[in-house]
């Protein structure tokens, strides 16, 4: 069984506020979601039609439970999602302070089920034969997730498309000159890398998008995507650049636009698209989820996206 998208890393269940500008001491009901990272990348690109599937871990919970019964509805395989004795299911709470201010609480105590990836639990196999592997930044923050995904990176090969999510959030390392330590030694295994302008410092010390593209392209890399929020999304390869302004919408949470923005950004790569269309696509598709409150169920199909693009036009 051959995966078009295969990702690993963070998973667990986001509670979000049902009361918008609200801080959490007064808020009075939340939604529950499925969550994290990885695994809105992998629900993403089954919304565009793609077989994927997500490795990670949960607690042997009921909201372990929660989430293997969704990823089936969305369409996302499980059966690299294992338990973990005594550690829970995480949680994400966060705050929505339209257009731009979604504070997040993370509660992964005392340490997170997908940070328990074991080497010896991967099926090689299927990291070295999915059409597109996917990893993200945090996995890289602690053992044995850290070994795990150099494992699987050894695996593979660095074929085409391995991409590296930057997604670098800092309260998961204890020192962010670990954090680039450990994100420069994955990019000798990366073909792709997709990040925002502070992202791209921790990995590569650049903030200006075209020298920041340039140092990933340095790399060895093919591709290299730089967010810059309100200027758009920056692409280059060794000898195309691409800048895609940003699709306006009426922002309700921004927390999931770049999640939508990588499973759509996997579609339009296994679609094989002109460079171009691929980033719209995307910068579309991430703009779509930050119009709506959750994140994994929020993902657009591609019809939708296309119908967006095709009012723009």
């Amino acid at each position: 069984m051959v995966d078009d998208v295969l990702t690993i890393g963070r998973i667990g269940v986001d509670l979000y506020p049902l009361q918008t500008g609200t801080h959490l001491e007064d808020v009075t009901s939340f939604g529950k979601f499925l969550g994290g990272s990885a695994t809105n990348v992998a629900v993403a690109a089954a919304r565009h039609g793609r077989k994927s599937a997500v490795i990670s871990r949960t607690g042997n919970d009921p909201f372990g439970v929660f989430i293997h019964r969704t990823l089936g509805e969305l369409g996302v395989d499980d059966r690299f999602v294992s338990g973990v004795d005594g550690l829970p299911t995480p949680i994400t709470f966060c705050e929505i302070f339209p257009p731009d201010s979604f504070p997040l609480y993370f509660y992964r105590f005392p340490t997170a089920p997908d940070l328990v990836i074991n080497p010896s639990e991967l099926d090689l196999d299927a990291i070295r034969d999915a059409r597109i592997y996917w990893s993200t930044v945090t996995g890289l923050s602690a053992e044995p997730s850290r070994s795990a995904h150099f494992a699987a990176w050894e695996a593979r090969g660095r074929r085409p498309i391995t991409v590296l999510d930057l997604d670098y959030r800092p309260m998961f390392w204890a020192d962010p000159s670990e954090a680039h330590s450990q994100v420069s030694r994955a990019l000798e295994y990366c073909t792709v890398a997709v990040g925002n302008r502070e992202e791209c410092e921790v990995a590569v010390g650049e903030t200006d998008p075209d020298k920041a593209a340039q140092a990933l392209l340095d790399r060895g890399l093919d591709l290299a995507v730089v967010k810059q929020g309100p200027r758009g999304t920056l692409a280059r390869t060794r000898d195309e650049r691409v800048e895609v302004p940003p699709y306006p919408v009426e922002v309700v949470n921004g927390l999931g636009a770049g999640d939508g923005f990588g499973g759509a950004l996997c579609h339009g790569l296994l679609a094989g698209w002109p460079l171009e269309k691929i980033i719209r696509f995307a910068n579309t598709a991430g703009a779509i989820v930050a119009s709506r409150l959750e994140c994994s169920t929020a993902m657009p199909t591609t019809e939708e996206v296309l119908s967006h693009l095709g009012a723009e036009a």
